[in-house]
C-alpha cells in the first residue's frame, strides 16, 4: 500500500514542529554579564595593547600582566610597533623564546626596561 505524498509530506512538517527547542528563562550564569556590559567579543580577542594610551595607562597596563604562552604570529616589526604603542621606544635585541613570547629591552621614561609581548597582544615590563 502506497501512502499518498501529501500524507507524508504533511507529517514530515508536521513532526519537525514538535522537534523544536525553546529556552525559557536566561541560560547564563546568575553573574554573567550582557555582552554590552562586557564590551562584547571584539573586547575579548582584541589585544590589550590596542586599548592603551601612549603613556602606557589604561587596560593590560604594562608591569604587572601575565603574558600568556602560545604559537605567536606577531613578526619583529609588528612586536616593536605594538611595544611603541604601549610607551615602550627603541626596542631593541627582540627575540621569541620557546613560549612564543617576544622579549627584549626598550626605554620608557629614560630607563631600560625588560619587555615581552605575547601572542595576543599583552605587553609587559619588568
Amino acid at each position: 500500500m502506497r501512502l499518498p505524498l501529501a500524507l507524508v509530506l504533511a507529517t514530515l512538517i508536521g513532526s519537525s514542529a514538535v522537534a523544536q527547542t525553546t529556552v525559557t528563562g536566561t541560560p547564563a550564569a546568575p553573574d554573567a554579564k550582557t555582552s554590552q556590559q562586557s564590551g562584547g567579543q571584539e573586547s575579548v580577542t582584541r589585544p590589550n595593547t590596542d586599548k592603551m594610551t601612549p603613556d602606557g595607562a589604561g587596560t593590560g597596563t604594562a608591569g604587572n600582566v601575565q603574558l600568556e604562552k602560545g604559537a605567536n604570529s606577531f613578526t619583529e616589526g609588528e612586536a616593536r610597533s605594538r611595544l611603541a604603542k604601549a610607551g615602550f621606544m627603541d626596542a631593541r635585541d627582540l627575540k621569541k623564546d620557546s613560549d612564543g613570547i617576544w622579549r627584549g629591552t626598550a626605554m620608557r621614561g629614560g630607563q631600560p626596561v625588560q619587555v615581552g609581548l605575547d601572542f595576543k597582544g599583552n605587553v609587559s615590563a619588568q
